[in-house]
């Protein structure tokens, strides 16, 4: 049965959003897009829209699993600053949706489809439209949600796994 997963890449002026189906080793685009934010608008309503779009997307398409992609520190910590809290209200969508959420960092995500850690968007763009065929992304922010969501794909744990160590016993 093949397994919906939702690539998530946050950003507070627009997110991009990609959705694919794994089937065994199989990759099939689903949909992508982007949601954008009103710059006018004070900080927390503009959080609020990418929220509710968002979820709105992710109500539609219903994945099981959602992958977003670390942030990255710029050199402008305000830009920085903000990027983190558009991420948040990312990450919180398909949380309070109940899906797990997994955070992958750039280099792995670029690696991931081209084999190299420093490749360019260009590459990126290449290797998705190649590994999902038919995928027609309408933005680069699509595109790369689809990369996320194809590194989450390859990397995955399964959700049902529990890792349950001893607990500490006093002496």
């Amino acid at each position: 049965m093949a397994l919906r997963l939702i690539g998530l890449d946050p950003g507070l002026r627009r997110t991009g959003w990609g959705v694919i189906e794994v089937d065994g080793s199989n990759l099939v685009h689903v949909a992508s897009g982007e949601v954008a934010s009103t710059v006018s608008l004070p900080l927390a309503e503009r959080l609020s829209q990418l929220f509710d779009a968002l979820s709105g997307v992710i109500e539609a398409f219903g994945p099981a699993e959602a992958a977003v992609e670390e942030t990255f520190v710029n050199k402008n910590p305000s830009s920085t600053l903000k990027l983190g809290q558009a991420r948040g209200a990312v990450m919180l969508a398909p949380a309070q949706a109940g899906i797990p959420v997994a955070e992958y960092p750039a280099n792995l995500i670029k690696k991931s489809l081209v084999g190299n850690g420093h490749a360019d968007k260009r590459q990126v763009q290449t290797m998705v439209s190649v590994l999902l065929p038919g995928a027609k992304p309408k933005s680069a922010d699509a595109s790369d949600a689809l990369a996320i969501a194809i590194c989450h794909a390859h990397h995955r744990r399964p959700p049902n796994v529990r890792y349950d160590f001893p607990k500490k016993v006093r002496v």
